[in-house]
C-alpha cells in the first residue's frame, strides 16, 4: 500500500512564504513524475508545478517566479516553496505522483490528502 502524506499548509499574510512537503510511503520501487495541483470549491483542480523523475521543472504561469518545486529522491519526497504569495494562492494543494510498486508493475498515479493553504490580505 503507497501513500502520500502532505504537510505544511496553513495561514500566511500575503507576500509571505510557505513549503509544502509530500512524502510516499510504503512499497515504493520508482516514482516518476510528481507534481502540486490546487483547487478551490467550484473550480476544477489545477496543475500549479510538475517534476519529471530528471528534476525538468514546469510551473503555472501565475506562479512562475514566486514558487519552486523540487524533490529529494532518496526521501520519496516532493516539496513545493511558495514565496510572494497573494490572496488568490488560497486553495486546497494536492500532491501527485506517478508510482510503481515492484518491476513488473504499472506506473499508476497516487493523491496526497491535501493542505489547505490560505493567504490573507
Amino acid at each position: 500500500q503507497v501513500q502520500l502524506v502532505e504537510s505544511g499548509g496553513g495561514l500566511v499574510q500575503a507576500g509571505g512564504s510557505l513549503r509544502l512537503s509530500c512524502a510516499a510511503s510504503g512499497s515504493v520501487f520508482g516514482i516518476y513524475d510528481m507534481g502540486w495541483y490546487r483547487q478551490v470549491p467550484g473550480k476544477q483542480r489545477e496543475l500549479v508545478a510538475s517534476i519529471t523523475s530528471g528534476s525538468i521543472t514546469n510551473y503555472k504561469d501565475s506562479v512562475k517566479g514566486r514558487f519552486t518545486i523540487f524533490r529529494d529522491n532518496a526521501k520519496n519526497t516532493v516539496y513545493l516553496q511558495m514565496n510572494s504569495l497573494k490572496p488568490e494562492d488560497t486553495a486546497v494543494y494536492y500532491c501527485n505522483a506517478g508510482i510503481r510498486i515492484s518491476p513488473a508493475s504499472y506506473v499508476s498515479n497516487y493523491w496526497g490528502q491535501g493542505a489547505l493553504v490560505t493567504v490573507s490580505s
